[in-house]
């Protein structure tokens, strides 16, 4: 392929994915789902195509997506939930890949059980990009949430551990069970060592950092080199990369300044955006190689095959859930689920609760596979020890390719339906007086300090600036306080507004976008450079996106 045509291929992946994510906010349909049939109709024309390989998705295109999704999680919220996500990504992982690999090799014509261990290993991590991007629409509760993120960074650690082991078995014919778990220990061991290492690294590299340009460069470079540096000394990179973005994430409120952290997570924003959307494009275009290789099977055994793999991802993803959280008090607590606490209307935590049914059929429902199980099953190799070609491999192609696409359409396209059937999701009320109650703490915090510095004040200059400063900080508090009264006499969970709040909010609006006119009027007259425009129309700008959005209420006619 030459540069040319690579460059027009490119080009138009970033079209599609653009157009894609357009469709996907007007219809509701997830742009995941929209750029694998893309891609697998851009496959079946005549003309150049791109084959997805194995050592560049896992490199270069894993890590800065599973980095970035540690970012946006909560290290917090995972930790709390511990339990329930060990159990998610480690152990549901491992009796998924065990049972595809006892069904495999017992029901499907001279398949082994080490072959279909792999097939197992592969389709067993849970990708939630396309289940995070409607979750997020349809305002699915946070600790759900969490479960899903905390899941879906954790899963690929032991699925590709796993698969390591169960491709080793099927080469060379040998299986030791201490040598596994010890190959496993160390690869886990190892991935968590490594990370907590680079993410120190970074904390001491960011005192060199003085400029946002270079926070962002180091930034970019961080996942690659943590992920090189853990496959270097034979541990797992996709883990050192989650627990480094984990770390870097919850540090990041005290370790970077403002403007540091909203351009690189623009930046990061982008890079995701632009990463996502080919990675699915190039799901849908494997479709012609993974069918080529069909021919020499019987249609009973591909279907045996299929059957197998869809049914057991699909089957035991919600019986493990159900069997978790049915377990007795000391049992649900030790191995299933770490009954995180839930905070009342005061903000306190209140009782412990498990997941409830509908929560467990929600959270079974997020279970889509994604590019994590293709890479997988593509790096299978294609003979083994013995110069032997390996065993079934055009056949595994096919069941992770079926069971992506199973999961990824048919409950990418079905959860947000089942979400809002089911009535899950969360109190908008309780978060907006959750923020308020943080922003009231937060006003009397900065009071406090105030009032430490006006009694070490040493001259009347500083004297009126703090003034200054504390009428600001006493209007804005008393402005936190009315909006809590209004939350707490809220009778139901839509967030309740005043007329009065919601012009304050339609008279900023508009007076920024006065400033903004007049600022582009001295621009245009010549008496303001580009270059001052930007700095103030920034300035603008952030303290627009700071101000809340105000649905328009329905229209009920005169009373």
């Amino acid at each position: 392929m030459g540069l040319h045509t690579a460059l027009v291929l490119l080009l138009a992946a970033v079209g599609i994915v653009v157009v894609a994510n357009r469709l996907s906010e007007r219809t509701g349909v997830p742009s995941a789902v929209l750029l694998v049939l893309a891609g697998s109709g851009y496959a079946l024309l005549p003309g150049p195509n791109l084959e997805l390989r194995p050592d560049v998705v896992l490199n270069c295109v894993l890590p800065p997506l599973l980095y970035n999704a540690a970012l946006e999680s909560s290290l917090a919220g995972i930790r709390r939930n511990l339990r329930t996500v060990i159990s998610l990504s480690v152990v549901l992982v491992l009796l998924t890949a065990l049972l595809v690999g006892a069904t495999f090799g017992l029901l499907v014509a001279g398949a082994t059980v080490a072959v279909g261990t792999a097939l197992g290993a592969a389709v067993a991590p849970t990708d939630p990009v396309a289940a995070l991007a409607v979750a997020r629409k349809v305002g699915l509760p946070p600790r759900i949430m969490t479960l899903i993120q905390g899941e879906g960074l954790l899963n690929d650690a032991t699925a590709l551990t796993t698969l390591a082991v169960a491709v080793s078995a099927a080469t060379s014919g040998e299986f030791s069970l201490p040598s596994a778990l010890g190959e496993f220990l160390v690869a886990a061991v190892g991935g968590v060592a490594v990370g907590m290492a680079v993410a120190f690294l970074r904390r001491l590299l960011r005192r060199f950092a003085g400029d946002v340009l270079t926070a962002n460069a180091i930034s970019l470079a961080t996942p690659f080199a943590t992920y090189l540096v853990a496959e270097q000394v034979h541990a797992s990179g996709v883990l050192a990369v989650v627990i480094c973005g984990l770390i870097v994430g919850h540090d990041s409120p005290r370790s970077e300044s403002g403007a540091s952290r909203l351009q690189t997570r623009a930046v990061w924003r982008l890079v995701n955006f632009l990463l996502e959307g080919s990675v699915f494009l190039l799901i849908g275009q494997q479709l012609p190689t993974i069918l080529a290789g069909l021919r020499g099977y019987q249609t009973s055994t591909i279907v045996v095959a299929v059957v197998v793999t869809v049914g057991i991802v699909l089957g035991v993803r919600p019986l493990w859930l159900l069997l978790t959280q049915s377990l007795p008090g000391p049992l649900h607590t030790r191995l299933g689920d770490s009954t995180d606490a839930v905070p009342d209307r005061s903000g306190r935590e209140g009782r412990t609760e498990r997941l409830s049914g509908r929560e467990i059929f929600v959270l079974s429902w997020a279970g889509t596979r994604g590019v994590v199980s293709l890479a997988a099953i593509f790096a299978l190799p294609f003979v083994t020890d013995s110069g032997e070609p390996f065993p079934d491999r055009d056949l595994l192609l096919f069941c992770a390719f079926v069971v992506v696409l199973v999961t990824l359409i048919g409950q990418g396209v079905t959860f947000g339906p089942v979400v809002r059937a089911l009535g899950v999701h969360a109190n908008a009320t309780d978060d907006v007086r959750l923020r308020n109650q943080a922003r009231t703490a937060a006003a009397q915090a900065a009071l406090a300090r105030l009032d430490d510095m006006d009694e070490q004040r040493h001259d009347e200059v500083e004297a009126k600036a703090i003034d200054g400063v504390r009428k600001q900080l006493s209007v804005r508090l008393e402005r936190y306080r009315r909006r809590l009264d209004l939350l707490d006499s809220a009778d139901s969970d839509e967030v309740p507004t005043s007329p009065a709040y919601e012009a304050a909010v339609a008279v900023r609006r508009a007076a920024i976008e006065a400033e903004r006119e007049e600022l582009l009027r001295w621009r245009d007259a010549g008496a303001l450079p580009d270059q001052s425009l930007r700095v103030l129309e920034r300035e603008l700008d952030y303290e627009e996106e700071a101000l809340p959005i105000i649905r328009p209420r329905p229209h009920r006619g005169n009373p």
